[in-house]
């Protein structure tokens, strides 16, 4: 997905009392510093059934994912609908509470912190929704709707926070009048317009992108990717960026994270990740993205069936029963008895297979059954 570079030269933000994003963190963004350190984070849904509603089964939203998120950088997150991306951005907000694992945000485990002790953090973790109509208040003036955050956390006096909030939308794009206009009476570009506004106007440290830009036409996607992007520059952000569209976070992301039904298949920086995929599961992503060019064609590779419930996922590896290269290897036994790791396939290249990177080379292949 090739898109124009953001226009430069835009409005500074001007800094707000207070405010954990400063020059001095920006300075650090290419240090490599993790800002988010992510360790066998578990969520399971518990389902409810029978006369007394006794837990039943759960639904393994997220199940043993770990990953860490450099400061400054964007990490895409990608993978088919309902394989746990949105509660993993959920979960690092403490949105939702954790079944396990632990979070460490700026080097202080959030995990388990709660009430006063998490407000703090809350408003150096923002989240830019999906759908940004259904996050605005209807009845509320998009002016009062951006500095919400700003109220919330006591920054600032009411005219500081007036002039946060009018900065800030010029920044993404908006107009001063546009203040006192209600949500209904914008188009869907500017609503996500808003969105980011509102999420950046506290000057946060980390941003969860929940598909921003998938309910939009393309050619506004390019515009609010673009800001996204230069937002980013100017202000230090760094983006946990969710979607299921592999040529929008080729355009984005520094690092790719691809998950299939709750686990991480494959991890990489973006240009390896695209340049030679490794897990089977990844490969069938990228067979999908179409070629601008109608001379050229891309080898397809169709999956078999569906993605499986995550209330009984498949034992061994979850994407087994799917897998094109078990079935081109004679259905290896291995793989429906054992859940590969996720091990580093050289230059931090780390993919979950037993036939592929390290895992190939470890001794973890078998042979295929006679």
């Amino acid at each position: 997905m090739t898109m124009p570079d953001a226009a430069a030269g835009a409005p500074k933000l001007a800094a707000t009392p207070g405010t954990a994003a400063t020059a001095e963190a920006s300075a650090m963004a290419g240090s490599r510093t993790p800002l988010v350190e992510v360790r066998d984070l578990v969520k399971f849904f518990p389902i409810h059934g029978g006369v007394l509603q006794r837990k039943i089964a759960n639904v393994q939203a997220v199940d043993g994912v770990s990953f860490d998120i450099v400061r400054g950088e964007t990490l895409g997150l990608v993978g088919e609908s309902g394989c746990g991306k949105t509660t993993v951005g959920r979960l690092l907000l403490r949105l939702i509470e954790p079944t396990a694992g632990t979070i460490r945000f700026d080097g202080a485990d959030i995990t388990k912190v709660s009430g006063k002790d998490l407000k703090p953090y809350r408003r150096r973790m923002q989240i830019i929704f999906q759908d940004p109509y259904a996050s605005l208040d209807p009845r509320t003036p998009i002016g009062d709707s951006i500095g919400e955050g700003l109220r919330i956390h006591d920054i600032g006096t009411p005219a500081e926070r007036r002039r946060s909030v009018q900065t800030i939308m010029d920044l993404v794009g908006l107009a001063p009048y546009h203040a006192r206009r209600y949500p209904h009476e914008f188009s869907g570009g500017q609503r996500q317009r808003i969105g980011i506004a509102r999420a950046l106007v506290v000057r946060p440290d980390l941003v969860v992108c929940d598909e921003p830009v998938s309910a939009l036409d393309v050619s506004i996607q390019a515009q609010v990717l673009n800001e996204l992007k230069a937002l980013q520059r100017e202000l230090g952000l760094t983006y946990l960026f969710i979607a299921h569209n592999m040529g929008v976070v080729e355009h984005i992301s520094d690092r790719v994270a691809v998950m299939y039904l709750g686990k991480v298949a494959e991890l990489a920086d973006r240009r390896e990740m695209f340049r030679a995929p490794e897990h089977p599961y990844t490969q069938a992503l990228m067979s999908a993205i179409p070629i601008p060019d109608p001379e050229l064609r891309r080898k397809r590779i169709i999956l078999r069936g569906d993605v499986p419930s995550p209330v009984n996922p498949p034992s061994g590896c979850h994407f087994n029963p799917r897998c094109q290269l078990r079935a081109e290897l004679g259905g290896p036994a291995i793989c429906a008895t054992t859940e590969p790791p996720l091990l580093d396939a050289g230059d931090d290249h780390l993919v979950a297979c037993h036939f592929r990177g390290a895992a190939a080379s470890t001794g973890t292949k078998t042979t295929a059954p006679a």
